[in-house]
């Protein structure tokens, strides 16, 4: 585990500053020893879980920032399945690339060639923040291409990053996008080009193969399943999307995204909507449907006074979250990206995953022990 404290300058230079662990208390090692099941079955397994964390205070000092990060087990180098949570990226890029074509807006409708669902960009990704939809996604990533959307999130310092195919279809990882069909006004449509991009490679790091089975054609393969040809969106390039995205001004211009202020706005709103507020049945999506942290392992209503701007995911056993959190009635606010993995047997696709009754409830005492310290805490 290590601690790092990043100061945020009025004239947005960042200094990195190292402490002592001995010397310097450590809320999250302090909640990892809480006195409750939820979080002590995880943390006596903690091989099996492959846990990591990275929470972050926030304070203020009149017209700047201070970031104090706390590391649990964070490694870039070892892997894990992002899941859904690459969403969040593909939006930021999303709204990007719409500011570079007058011709489109978030409300610009479409659809992609050989679909029949009609949107706009603003429903995908309204859609995808709500309740972790797939189709919204992928169609996203038909108007980016792979290489545009690496190189985006690439170039705003968010690395290492690597999305190179969809989710939950069968042509997932072709590297030809499909064309998109838009209406320039209500009688006239246009036709976007296939994008081709580039070709890619297996990933060499540390745990890309998992297990000790998996499960394909209806047949149990006993070898480790393999990820290297996966997506790949560690927990330091999440937290660091996080950041840019709730707190630009924190950081240099070139390390901020090309969105403006209404689209912010927009963004920021939809990362913290409940689906009830965008019709979603509340039997089946109920508040905290995708919200894992304090209120993941209910289904009761959340607090109005508690906004959680986060994106989610969970497949393969694994389950993630990285969620800015904001208590506006006793004025707190911290960040934290988490991810575990909840697959007891070490079979792959068997749908046999703890899910409900280990991961979700670890995830929400976390964040339950980080928030009661916050409400303590002098900033």
């Amino acid at each position: 585990m290590d601690m790092k404290i990043k100061f945020i300058l009025p004239v947005m230079m960042l200094l990195t500053v190292s402490c002592a662990q001995d010397s310097d208390p450590n809320p999250l090692q302090t909640a990892l020893s809480a006195d409750n099941p939820l979080i002590q079955r995880v943390m006596d397994n903690l091989k099996a879980h492959e846990v990591q964390i990275r929470y972050t205070q926030i304070d203020r000092r009149n017209d700047s920032i201070l970031f104090t990060d706390f590391d649990f087990q964070v490694d870039p180098s070892h892997y894990f399945y992002p899941a859904s949570t690459v969403k969040f990226p593909i939006a930021v890029a999303t709204l990007e690339k719409l500011n570079e074509i007058d011709s489109l807006d978030i409300n610009t409708r479409f659809y992609i060639e050989g679909d029949t669902v009609e949107t706009t960009f603003a429903k995908a990704i309204s859609e995808i923040f709500a309740v972790s939809d797939n189709a919204a996604n992928n169609r996203l990533v038909e108007f980016l291409g792979q290489d545009d959307l690496n190189k985006r999130i690439h170039s705003r310092g968010v690395e290492p990053v690597r999305i190179v195919h969809r989710l939950s279809v069968p042509d997932a990882d072709n590297v030809t996008t499909k064309p998109l069909v838009v209406y320039l006004n209500d009688s006239t449509t246009a036709m976007s080009s296939p994008i081709i991009n580039t070709p890619f490679t297996p990933l060499k790091i540390k745990k890309v193969k998992k297990g000790r089975g998996f499960y394909a054609d209806d047949s149990l393969h006993e070898e480790p399943f393999d990820f290297s040809l996966k997506n790949y969106y560690p927990i330091t390039a999440q937290h660091a999307l996080l950041k840019r995205i709730i707190f630009p001004e924190a950081f240099p211009e070139d390390q901020r995204f090309a969105i403006n202020d209404v689209q912010r706005d927009f963004l920021l709103k939809t990362m913290y909507t409940l689906p009830k507020d965008l019709g979603y049945d509340t039997e089946e999506f109920y508040d905290s449907y995708v919200k894992f942290f304090l209120f993941g392992d209910s289904t009761d209503p959340m607090p109005d006074h508690i906004k959680i701007y986060n994106k989610v995911g969970y497949a393969y056993g694994t389950l993630t979250d990285c969620a800015y959190i904001k208590d506006t009635k006793n004025d707190v606010d911290f960040m934290i990206t988490a991810t575990i993995l909840v697959n007891s047997d070490g079979v792959f696709n068997d749908d046999a995953y703890e899910y409900d009754e280990v991961g979700i409830p670890f995830l929400a005492q976390l964040g339950r022990e980080l928030y009661e310290y916050e409400l303590k805490r002098k900033q």
